[in-house]
């Protein structure tokens, strides 16, 4: 598909489908990823960042990737942080129990799938134009991972409630809108309440440029290909241990030690705020439940865990 193919298409509503339409074992990879652009906060609590939400790459149909996960400790003080095979509707063990546990009524079940409830994330490409935080960032192309919260604005101004109000496409590159991002700290935590789209406007006067942007983006597809899933085996296997059901002690050491590993591998080649926020997630698993609640990513990845140190 060409530029001028791509200027010409509205895909609002195909967007709009997709969102209404939604109700295999990986090798491990690393957190890092420079490729992934991340607000910062600066000493007084807050942060700013400007940037344009853009189209869908070449080939593929949907400017944002949906990714589910699972990330908490177990009782045996090991963490279960893994994608979800729910992101790509099959069966996954977690999902499963958690289920079990909210549908036996009893309210300590019903606690138990609110710390392992689901987590919802998405990424897109963007452009940023502009960083404060770090200038060097202006004019590039970006991965951007958000929770729901951020998600629900971009839907606020594709499906408007009032009928004053024009929907618009803000992955569109000329009638698309910047998004001003304003993080702010409340009670500790990554709060986006007051971000919102700008009025409408082209991202730039020169489709050249924009064709050159365009050409930069990144795969999204890759974000739920198959080598990002576990298979329903290993996952259960790996909840086993957590949970301290496995019944082989030899198969449990020999898990332990991939895992220790693993973490150490971690440690090693991610900065400990990305470690923090990831492992924040089991925290953001305590406020809702599996099938009917969904958390933000909009926490300051540090708090918590400070928190657990005090304690």
């Amino acid at each position: 598909m060409s530029l001028s193919t791509l200027k010409k298409s509205n895909s609002l509503d195909k967007l709009l489908g997709a969102v209404q339409a939604d109700g295999g074992g990986g090798e491990k990879k690393s957190y890092v990823d420079d490729r992934l652009w991340k607000p910062v906060m600066d000493k007084s609590g807050n942060g700013y960042a400007v940037i344009r939400f853009l189209p869908a790459v070449e080939g593929e149909d949907m400017p944002w990737a949906k990714v589910w996960n699972h990330a908490f400790q177990g009782p045996t003080g090991q963490w279960y942080i893994e994608n979800s095979l729910t992101t790509v509707g099959q069966n996954d063990p977690v999902s499963e129990m958690n289920s079990a546990y909210w549908n036996s009524g009893v309210e300590s079940d019903k606690e138990i799938a609110r710390k392992q409830k689901r987590k919802l994330s998405f990424y897109a490409n963007i452009y940023v134009v502009k960083d404060p935080a770090n200038p060097q960032n202006e004019g590039g192309v970006f991965l951007y991972k958000f929770g729901k919260k951020i998600f629900d604005k971009v839907m606020d101004v594709m499906q408007p409630e009032f009928e004053d109000e024009t929907p618009i496409n803000p992955f569109d590159f000329w009638g698309g809108a910047n998004f001003k991002l304003k993080l702010q700290k409340k009670d500790g935590y990554w709060n986006y309440d007051k971000s919102e789209f700008d009025r409408q406007s082209p991202l730039l006067d020169d489709d050249d440029a924009l064709e050159a942007i365009w050409k930069k983006q990144h795969s999204l597809t890759a974000f739920v290909a198959s080598d990002q899933f576990k298979s329903y085996e290993d996952l259960k296997k790996r909840l086993d241990y957590v949970l301290g059901t496995k019944s082989t002690r030899t198969s449990a050491q020999q898990e332990e030690t991939e895992y220790d590993n693993y973490a150490a591998a971690e440690q090693k080649a991610v900065s400990e705020e990305d470690v923090m926020r990831k492992l924040e997630d089991s925290y953001q698993a305590s406020k809702g439940t599996e099938t009917t609640t969904t958390s933000d990513d909009d926490d300051d990845p540090m708090s918590y865990f400070a928190k657990l140190a005090d304690s």
